[in-house]
């Protein structure tokens, strides 16, 4: 049974920082597809950074490419999203789901869906302007 726990989250101003966590157990991480989701207020979930392990590729999201950066510590089985340069937009409820069935071309993730996944509980990111 795969468990996900998420941490780190909080509150700060626009252009600050903040690192997630995601502890996972009960899958093969080092070779997962799984990432990182986010529901702002009022607004469906949407996905915003995923990861393909080995080597497999990478996601982001327009609105969080050159901010955010994803990465896996395999020894931990922890799956880390730094975030940079927050901005209020940026506000909402991250969630880490495992696995993800992922499609990968040219070393970057093309399609992923959610379907069979277990997700975390969450954390919340407010970012005050």
């Amino acid at each position: 049974q795969v468990q996900l726990v998420e941490s780190g989250g909080g509150s700060v101003q626009a252009g600050g920082s903040l690192r997630l966590s995601c502890a996972a157990s009960g899958l093969t991480f080092r070779s997962a597809c799984m990432g990182w989701f986010r529901q702002p207020p009022g607004k469906e979930r949407e996905g915003v950074a995923i990861i393909f392990g080995l080597g497999g590729g990478t996601y982001y999201a327009d609105s969080v490419k050159g901010r955010f950066t994803m990465s896996q510590d395999n020894t931990n089985k922890t799956l880390h999203l730094q975030m940079n340069s927050l901005k209020p937009e940026d506000t909402a409820k991250y969630y880490c789901a495992a696995p993800l069935s992922c499609t990968v071309f040219a070393g970057k993730i093309t399609q992923y869906t959610s379907t069979d996944s277990s997700w975390g509980q969450g954390t919340q990111v407010t970012v005050s302007s």
